[in-house]
C-alpha cells in the first residue's frame, strides 16, 4: 500500500467518522442550549430560544449545519465550546498536557515493564514466577479500570490517605513537577496495571517462539548463554513485532486513560469528552473525537505497515522470499 493510498484512507476514515459523531450527536436527546444559557433556558420565550438555536448555528437541517461545520474545521475554525464559552482549541489546549503526560508515561511504562516481564518469563520458562506471572496476567487482563480506580482511591485516599485522588495537582500547584508527580501516582497506576500483564504475556510467547528458532541453536552451539542469547538475539529480533503491537495498540491506553481520567477527575482530554457528550457541547465533542480518531487510525497503520514487513503475506505478497 503506498503512501497516497494510506493518506487518502486516512482523509475518507477522518470524514466518516465525523460526520457519524456529528448525525448521532445531534440526534441524542437533550437539549444544547442548556449547556451555553444554564438555567436561563427555562425562563425564556419560544422567540428567544429560537434566537440563540440561531446565534448557535442548530437550525436548519442537520446536513447543512455538517457542512457549516465541515467549512469552518477546514478554516481551522471549530467553534466556541457551548459549557466553557471559549474557543474550543483553547480549552483543548489547556487539558493537553495533562492527558500527555499519564498517557504518555502510562505507555512506555506498560511496555517497557511489559518487554523486561516477558524476557525474565522466557529466561526462566516454566518455572514459578513465570506460571506466577502468566497466572496473574489472565486474572488482571479481565479487571475493568474503574473497578482498580476506585480500590485504589479507597485504600490509598480514603483510608490511608497516602496519594491524593482527584486532580492534577494541588490548588495553585500547577507549576509544581512534585504536586503533578504526586497525583500521577494512582492514575499511572491504574493505566500500567490494566494493561502491563496482558502485553506481558503475549510478548513473552513471542519471545519463547524466537527462542525456538534455528539461530539460537547455532549460537548456543558458539558457547553463547541463554541469558545472552536472549538479549542478544531474541529481544532484538522482536524489536519489530513489539513496535506493532504498540501502535496497534494506542486505542487500548487511549480508552484505558479516558477512563482513569473520569475516575479520578483528572483534568484531561478524556474527563472533557466525557462533559462535552453529557452537557451536549457539540463543537468541543468534534474536535475531540477527530483527534482520537487520527490518533488511533494512524497508529493503526502504523502497525499495519511493520506488520506487513515482517510477514509480506499479510501484505499479499505471497510467500516471504
Amino acid at each position: 500500500m503506498n503512501v497516497t493510498k494510506k493518506i487518502l484512507i486516512v482523509i475518507i476514515s477522518i470524514f466518516v467518522l465525523s460526520l457519524i459523531t456529528f448525525f448521532m450527536a445531534r440526534l441524542a436527546p437533550g437539549d444544547p442550549l442548556v449547556s451555553y444559557y444554564g438555567d436561563r433556558v427555562e425562563r425564556m420565550s419560544t422567540e428567544e430560544k429560537a434566537a440563540a438555536i440561531q446565534r448557535l448555528g442548530l437550525d436548519g437541517p442537520i446536513i447543512e449545519q455538517y457542512a457549516d461545520w465541515l467549512k469552518s474545521a477546514l478554516h481551522g475554525d471549530f467553534g466556541i465550546s457551548f459549557k466553557y464559552k471559549q474557543d474550543v482549541m483553547t480549552v483543548i489546549s489547556g487539558r493537553l498536557l495533562n492527558t500527555l503526560l499519564l498517557g504518555g508515561l502510562g505507555f512506555v511504562f506498560t511496555f517497557g515493564f511489559a518487554l523486561l516481564l516477558a524476557a525474565l518469563c522466557a529466561y526462566r520458562e516454566n518455572s514459578l514466577l513465570d506460571r506466577a506471572i502468566c497466572r496473574i496476567g489472565t486474572i488482571t487482563s479481565c479487571i475493568p479500570e474503574f473497578w482498580l480506580s476506585l480500590v485504589l482511591i479507597l485504600l490509598f485516599g480514603v483510608t490511608w490517605h497516602l496519594l491524593p485522588s482527584s486532580g492534577a495537582y494541588a490548588l495553585g500547584q500547577s507549576a509544581s513537577i512534585a504536586s503533578r508527580a504526586e497525583h500521577l501516582i494512582l492514575p499511572l497506576a491504574v493505566v500500567i496495571l490494566s494493561h502491563l500483564w496482558y502485553y506481558t504475556y503475549m510478548l513473552r510467547n513471542r519471545l519463547l517462539d524466537e527462542t525456538g528458532q534455528e539461530y539460537v541453536l547455532a549460537a548456543r552451539a558458539k558457547g553463547l548463554s541463554r541469558r545472552q542469547v536472549l538479549w542478544r538475539h531474541c529481544v532484538r529480533n522482536l524489536m519489530p513485532t513489539m513496535i506493532a503491537i504498540m501502535a496497534i495498540s494506542i486505542n487500548h491506553i487511549i480508552e484505558g486513560t479516558y477512563i482513569v481520567e473520569m475516575v479520578f477527575s483528572y483534568p484531561g482530554i478524556g474527563t472533557l469528552s466525557f462533559e462535552s457528550a453529557k452537557y451536549h457541547d457539540y463543537n468541543m465533542l468534534m474536535v475531540l473525537v477527530v483527534i482520537t480518531g487520527i490518533i488511533v487510525i494512524i497508529g493503526n497503520m502504523v502497525g499495519q505497515s511493520i506488520s506487513e514487513r515482517i510477514d509480506r503475506r499479510m501484505a499479499g505478497g505471497g510467500e516471504p522470499s
